[in-house]
């Protein structure tokens, strides 16, 4: 286990468990392939997320990952991404704990991180606008060398204020150098993403979040 010292008192695997009470677990309706949970305990107000696959793989194992060692766990690589860019103030989410069991070749993992008060994700907001700081908050991680895995309409929170939040850095990379194609590769996923929880609206919002990124990317030098 990973922990943040200062958010976690009592460290234990309790603080993984859904259906211990101390967590006042609640299921997350968006999002999270039924694995993810509103949570709370000493450390404030969190998101419980069990790792859990999608797509084609999921027909093997749903839980199960190859045991390559215990700094490439999904859970811990993950937390260590998220420690590195909430100390550099981007719009993240601060990472509580993290786990991993092992079972012979093979391990599952959960991570905690706190919750982000008051948010809505973008696919419920479009109609709000927030361009400019959907926007900010992608150039700022890309300008830091990370990678979004799944920048998806439902990984971009927008709280009351209009501020834009990044979540769910499962498979995130934070590079030196961080390509052209890498950062556009990103926005062309959230493009697909917009067009298929929104259609012609979808694409029509993705387009106007383009040219105000190119505008943020090019005012900002980038090695």
């Amino acid at each position: 286990m990973r922990f943040d010292p200062e958010l976690v008192i009592e460290p234990g695997d309790y603080l993984f468990d859904a259906k211990n009470p101390r967590n006042h677990a609640q299921e997350v309706s968006q999002g999270g392939r039924r694995a993810a949970w509103f949570v709370q305990g000493q450390f404030g107000e969190g998101v419980l997320r069990h790792y859990r696959r999608g797509g084609l793989m999921a027909r093997l194992s749903q839980r199960h990952y190859v045991w390559t060692g215990k700094n490439t766990t999904r859970s811990f690589a993950e937390f260590d991404l998220l420690r590195f860019m909430y100390a550099q103030g981007l719009p993240v989410p601060r990472p509580v704990a993290a786990v991993w069991w092992r079972n012979g070749l093979t391990y599952r993992a959960a991570i905690l991180v706190a919750r982000i008060p008051d948010v809505q994700p973008l696919a419920t907001v479009l109609d709000q606008g927030h361009h400019a700081s959907v926007a900010a908050a992608i150039c700022a991680i890309h300008h830091a060398g990370v990678w979004h895995a799944d920048l998806n309409a439902y990984n971009v929170l927008l709280d009351e204020s209009g501020k834009a939040w990044l979540i769910d850095f499962d498979k995130g990379r934070v590079r030196p150098l961080l390509s052209p194609e890498r950062r556009r590769g990103n926005l062309l996923r959230l493009r697909r993403s917009l067009v298929k929880v929104a259609g012609e609206r979808g694409m029509l919002w993705w387009d106007e979040l383009n040219r105000v990124y190119d505008q943020l990317d090019g005012l900002t030098q980038h090695p």
